[in-house]
């Protein structure tokens, strides 16, 4: 199993896979066909840092009207 495996539905099952893969059994490898490795890496890089840099260029005034526009969004429901 060098690409990643598809994770049982059976709860025992999965826990087993699991297990190999923490001990190093099996491998488990995203499947990366027709993507460039190099952009997969940037791409993580970017996704890492994006929060973090958006909430330091918003004004406090400003993720706070975020922040009520969610709660009323969650509690609309």
């Amino acid at each position: 199993m060098t690409n990643r495996a598809k994770r049982p539905a059976d709860v025992n099952q999965r826990a087993v896979l699991i297990a190999k893969i923490a001990t190093g059994e099996i491998e488990d490898k995203p499947d990366l066909k027709g993507k460039n490795p190099a952009a997969v890496e940037l791409g993580k890089l970017g996704g890492l840092k994006g929060g973090k840099a958006r909430a330091n260029a918003l004004s406090a005034k400003r993720r706070s009207e975020i922040a009520k526009k969610a709660a009323k969004a969650r509690w609309a429901k």
